[in-house]
């Protein structure tokens, strides 16, 4: 990775956990404003073998400079930086001036950054080396106001020796950014506008099948604006209220002619857009291109499809209010979506809003709308009259869980589905966990003392009730990329109950319910079955630690390794210690508890290796989709030479996923096991009225040769799974299926 790309991947990892930074009156460019012994307003953070500090001996002027300097050990590079708020111009200059030590390995230097990766420098071309007095240093970039998304800079030290960093300026087109006004990208007056903030105050009448179709043209309508039209995006107007003033007469309307006229005089409300001089078309090598096909097909009037049309070709560019793609991700975050959490069950107008909001943003952002099952287009229509007809909080987060399911994706799951389907809800427990093994209902492990049922054991009836049966009831209440992952987050749900569910109570009041089950002994029927609180069965599933070492040795010629409970600091010594092993066995039936699929992955390839490709979506043109270049495997210094297993399963998934492509662009790669979850993509998170909280896929993933992973998962070379026989046997037979391939070679 070259210097820029790798600066540029950090910067981007830092901004994932620093948000923000204090704006103070004055930036404190040369470093006098010091609290706790730190230049104030500056990021400065920790790096091994570089060290950042104040230094009130070797100072340009003032009390003191700030100093960059490597300690010993890995020569990398450290850097410090600071944001600055938004500004207008043609030209941004940094100088500063800088004082050198023994720099050798690289060099010393100011760097300068417009997001998102619009400008960059870091002196590489001219950078100081070797031992300097003070001088002065500038880097001049060329600004992008409309689509910059941040401004950083500071100061950079790459290889060895020591730096000093002092007396720094900002000038944008020659004036010092303390005589310029502060460029607002946005408005205050979506963010202050409170008049529906207790409710909509709408009231829906009989919805025929006319007024159906209306609201559902309504519903495209709004998406198309609240994604392009310039104002709209800039802040400029509550988009989720604009919805509700315009709602009252579009109701009314009787016909067409009506409509048209309420349609007609809402669009225009919002101005006259300018017309775009840096829109441009879609590139006929996207690989998902926006479908404005409904514009022309719907029966609108020709006015209001040339208004669309025209917002379209001048739409929004650069950064917007509602939906942005941080610089260093590919996927969409949805900012400034009020959740109405105080709302437990909005009303009409709301739960109309919560639809809209939701299929726009997988109409224009989601990288798999494609792979729907069915046409998303048609979902919209079809589910207005369960939204504005939800009788209850319990039945709006039912249709609203039925809405999430259609996107075919098991990150989109309702995050409140503990509280949402009403079979499911629960604060009681079995305190097990289950899988369906040979399409059977199976204990897999049990956590109470006074368990009755055994590994292997298989639940038939639950309550007098077939657990086919109870699964065809609720399968549609769960959100998956296929079948696999289905039906593994059914058998972590089926058995939890709240107490109206058939729970009963012994003389000690002690919670229970009556299963059916086989075990190997025979059948047993109505056997009661302790229950637990959720809290000790969430505790053991998800928050227990797991101390055991993610590396072992099968025997003296195998090497095992979980991702489980892996640890960065593992491979070097995984590396070392399986080097001249017959084979490697790498368990990913688990989500990776570090990112290891480039560290390790490279000990498995002879060269460099490209593994994946990322689409990226763009919110310059809502809809388009564009593949990234590939993604490589870097060839380590030693790779090696045995044989590499991969374990997958339906618990691998999303990063698990993403890790297994890696693996499998190993030189001596075999994968076992079952198909994975076909979940995999960055995770974006959407939020919708009532406090409800969902998430998706947000970007598209794929082999090199465009193969999809979504929904199809990480397919195995070689197929196997558990059978109920070695489940009592206590066997792992994928692990015992991995061990056999590689004594086999």
């Amino acid at each position: 990775m070259n210097m820029k790309a790798k600066y540029f991947f950090l910067v981007s990892i830092f901004f994932l956990f620093v948000t923000s930074c204090k704006q103070e009156s004055t930036f404190n460019l040369g470093f006098e404003d010091v609290e706790n012994g730190k230049p104030k307003v500056w990021n400065i953070f920790s790096r091994q073998g570089y060290k950042i500090s104040l230094d009130s001996d070797n100072v340009k002027s003032g009390k003191y400079s700030l100093a960059i300097e490597h300690t010993g050990g890995s020569v990398d590079y450290h850097y410090t930086l600071i944001f600055l708020p938004y500004y207008e111009g043609a030209k941004i200059t940094l100088s500063g001036y800088i004082k050198t030590e023994n720099v050798t390995d690289g060099w010393a230097g100011l760097w300068m950054q417009i997001d998102p990766e619009l400008a960059f420098d870091n002196m590489e071309q001219n950078g100081i080396t070797g031992t300097t007095d003070w001088k002065r240093y500038e880097i001049t970039l060329d600004m992008n106001p409309a689509q910059t998304t941040r401004i950083l800079f500071g100061g950079m030290l790459v290889g060895k020796g020591k730096m000093w960093l002092d007396d720094l300026k900002v000038a944008i087109d020659g004036k010092d950014i303390g005589k310029i006004p502060q460029y607002q990208p946005f408005s205050d007056k979506a963010k202050n506008d409170k008049e529906f903030d207790r409710g909509s105050n709408l009231v829906f009448s009989e919805l025929t099948e006319q007024k159906i179709e209306d609201l559902e043209l309504l519903g495209r309508i709004w998406g198309l604006m609240k994604y392009h039209h310039p104002a709209i995006a800039k802040g400029q107007y509550n988009w989720d209220y604009e919805l509700f003033r315009v709602l009252p007469a579009f109701l009314k309307a009787n016909n067409n002619k009506q409509r048209d006229k309420v349609l007609l005089k809402w669009l225009k409300k919002y101005g006259r857009i300018p017309k775009c001089s840096t829109c441009t078309a879609t590139p006929d090598s996207a690989y998902l291109k926006p479908d404005l096909s409904w514009i022309d097909s719907s029966n609108a009037n020709t006015k209001i499809k040339s208004l669309l049309h025209k917002t379209y070709l001048n739409r929004n560019q650069g950064n917007h209010y509602y939906v942005e793609i941080p610089s260093g991700r590919s996927n969409p975050v949805f900012s400034n979506e009020r959740t109405y959490e105080s709302m437990s069950y909005p009303d009409a107008g709301f739960r109309l809003l919560a639809l809209y909001r939701y299929w726009n943003m997988i109409n224009y952002f989601s990288p798999y709308k494609y792979l729907t099952d069915k046409d998303w287009d048609a979902v919209l229509g079809e589910y207005i009259p369960s939204f504005i007809e939800a009788k209850n909080n319990q039945d709006y987060r039912l249709t609203a869980t039925l809405l999430i399911a259609e996107v075919c994706d098991s990150h989109s799951y309702l995050q409140e589905e503990a509280a949402t389907v009403e079979s499911l809800s629960s604060d009681l427990q079995v305190p097990a966990l289950f899988s369906f093994v040979e399409n059977r209902l199976v204990v897999m492990e049990y956590y109470s003392d006074y368990a009755q049922l055994k590994r292997g054991d298989i639940i038939t009836r639950i309550n007098g009730k077939p657990v086919e049966t109870i699964v065809d009831s609720i399968k549609k209440y769960f959100p998956a990329s296929n079948e696999a992952a289905r039906m593994r987050d059914i058998s972590r749900e089926i058995l939890r109950f709240n107490k109206s569910q058939g729970v009963r109570l012994d003389s000690g009041n002690n919670p229970y319910i009556v299963v059916d089950y086989e075990s190997s002994a025979g059948i047993i029927e109505n056997e009661k079955i302790w229950l637990d609180s959720r809290s000790m069965w969430m505790y053991h599933r998800y928050r227990k630690e797991d101390t055991t070492p993610s590396y072992s040795f099968i025997d003296k010629d195998i090497g095992y390794v979980t991702l489980k409970t892996i640890k960065s600091d593992d491979v070097p010594n995984i590396k070392k210690e399986f080097m001249n092993t017959k084979g490697i066995i790498v368990d990913i039936r688990n989500y990776p508890s570090a990112n290891v699929a480039y560290s390790l992955g490279s000990f498995f390839v002879s060269e460099t290796t490209p593994f994946v490709k990322f689409t990226k979506g763009n919110t310059n043109n809502p809809g388009e989709f564009t593949l990234d270049e590939e993604y490589v495997i870097q060839k380590s210094e030693d790779s090696y030479q045995g044989k590499l297993v991969v374990i997958v399963n339906e618990a691998t998934q999303s990063h698990a996923e993403f890790t297994a492509m890696a693996f499998r662009a190993g030189d001596n790669t075999t994968i076992i096991g079952s198909t994975t979850a076909g979940a995999d993509g960055t995770v974006s998170t959407i939020v919708l009225p009532g406090g409800l909280t969902s998430h998706i896929s947000g970007v598209g993933v794929y082999y090199p040769d465009g193969t999809q992973t979504q929904r199809v998962g990480i397919v195995p070379d070689i197929v196997i799974k558990p059978t109920i026989q070695g489940i009592r046997e206590g066997r792992d037979e994928l692990l015992e299926k991995a061990i056999d391939i590689i004594k086999r070679q």
